[in-house]
């Protein structure tokens, strides 16, 4: 129990930090789409998966191989930490210099030719958000969560500033007049939508500059044995990256490549913002994710270790289980979160939300080939997730535009969540209880289920029926799980 609350502790500043940026960088969702049709809102979507794809090139799992080969009781750590480092920042200079060469047929090749200053932009912004995953990395290997979440608001702190500044208050005193002489030296209104990406570069080159600041630099050696054993480690990860992140974002390009070029952007664009009502969920995963990798590896060597993954999974599937109920039995109100404009594409919400809570599974599972060092299976795993991405994305999006997209992900979740485990269970067996895990996930689709038929079309009346079938699964819940009946009695003599 002990090692579940510092789990869950680790979680609250490490999930907390990135549930608080998603939801402020979400709160710019809704002004974005009113300010930008969803064909132009269609550019935004794409370019931030062509800069996801990219930034798992360019870190090429040196994150994960950091983790696994930094030791706090090691005097080695700094070898480690500027091993990884420098090998990241040496990319993504070769990086940078190349995509400044290329910028202009790049933009062409991707139906942009009248603006290659995205492309110089991103160069940049993915060039330092990649760089900055090994110092964020060494924060959480320190346990200097609230350090963490400083940094990680700070960024997104300045970028929704920004985001304001220039969607907002320079049209605003260009409209009125106000310093005219200064203005055009700052804003022009012809950038648009590509005000959102400047906004994005310059809160990461903030965030580089501060990481600087905090993190001691001057003795960080570069250990070339080093290197060679955490590139072994790391390759087959950087497959497992790249596999990934077809299954998590290429459906956005695919969207623009397979539907037809009158609707490409406009498919794009709803899908892209609808995709974001999920963030309810992609923020609990993320966040379980930061916290539980080092969690993971700091328990493997302990006697009851695979029971606490065990217990681990089970409370992670009451959380999203929770988190998808709340938020379907909630949509009437949830939808304001995007653009009118765009609640045509609210049907692929509960199948995204349940697709993300699949990846959450598979990220809690995935713990038996990175202790065993068979990263080789995250590979297998993720390419086998990408061909069910893409054969159901060339499938389906001629015929069911963005929902076609909605499902491929969730099949793709799904498939490589079951492949997981059954593998998984052969190599480094944990006791999962399946029995439980499968009745929370059953009883929040029913719950759902179970609301659409209640025939009460205002939406405020609704919330009151919906708040009891919401009760009824947190009764359950904690019915069944002592822990939370523990918790709950030490809160009361507490308050008492």
């Amino acid at each position: 129990m002990g090692n579940l609350k510092k789990l869950a502790g680790q979680t609250v500043f490490y999930g907390g930090s990135n549930v608080l940026s998603r939801l402020v960088i979400y709160l710019l969702v809704p002004i974005q789409t009113t300010i930008f049709a969803p064909k132009e809102y269609g550019v935004v979507g794409e370019m931030y998966a062509y800069v996801a794809f990219l930034i798992v090139i360019l870190t090429f799992g040196m994150e994960t191989a950091f983790f696994r080969f930094y030791d706090k009781k090691s005097e080695n750590n700094d070898s480690v930490y500027g091993t990884a480092l420098k090998s990241l920042v040496f990319c993504a200079i070769v990086f940078v210099l190349l995509i400044n060469i290329f910028a202009k047929p790049i933009a062409v090749h991707i139906r942009y030719p009248d603006h290659s200053e995205y492309i110089v932009w991103f160069s940049f912004l993915i060039a330092i958000d990649a760089v900055t995953t090994i110092p964020f990395a060494k924060l959480r290997a320190l346990n200097r969560p609230k350090l963490f979440a400083m940094l990680k608001m700070l960024n997104v702190g300045s970028c929704f500033l920004f985001n304001i500044i220039f969607l907002y208050l320079f049209p605003y005193m260009q409209n009125h007049g106000i310093l005219t002489a200064f203005l055009p030296l700052v804003y022009n209104p012809a950038v648009g939508v590509g005000y959102i990406f400047i906004a994005n570069l310059i809160s990461s080159a903030l965030t580089l500059l501060s990481l600087y600041i905090v993190l001691p630099h001057k003795h960080i050696p570069f250990d070339r044995v080093l290197w060679k054993k955490m590139m072994a480690y790391a390759l087959p990860l950087l497959i497992f990256g790249l596999a990934g992140n077809i299954n998590e974002t290429f459906d956005r390009i695919l969207l623009k490549w397979l539907s037809p070029i009158d609707i490409a952007s406009t498919q794009v664009g709803i899908y892209s913002a609808c995709y974001k009502i999920s963030i309810f969920m992609t923020i609990v995963v993320q966040g379980f994710k930061y916290a539980a990798e080092p969690f993971f590896f700091a328990h493997a060597k302990e006697s009851d270790s695979r029971d606490i993954y065990a217990d681990v999974m089970k409370y992670f599937v009451i959380v999203c289980s929770l988190i998808f109920l709340a938020v379907m039995l909630y949509i009437n109100i949830v939808k304001y979160m995007v653009g009118s404009k765009y609640w045509s594409g609210l049907q692929v919400v509960p199948i995204l939300l349940l697709a993300n809570m699949f990846l959450g599974i598979f990220y809690n599972l995935s713990i038996w080939y990175k202790l065993t060092d068979n990263t080789r299976f995250g590979a297998i795993l993720s390419i086998f997730g990408a061909i069910v991405t893409l054969a159901l994305n060339f499938t389906l999006i001629p015929i069911l535009g963005y929902m076609g997209s909605a499902w491929a992900t969730f099949t793709c979740y799904g498939a490589m969540m079951v492949a997981s485990y059954i593998i998984g269970q052969k190599y480094y067996k944990v006791p999962y209880q399946l029995t439980r895990i499968l009745m929370y996930m059953g009883l929040s689709v029913a719950l759902w289920g179970i609301s659409l038929l209640i025939p009460i079309q205002n939406q405020w009346i609704r919330v009151l029926p919906d708040t009891l079938l919401l009760g009824i699964y947190l009764y359950i819940v904690v019915k069944k799980e002592p822990v939370f009946q523990s918790l709950l009695g030490k809160k009361a003599k507490t308050i008492s």
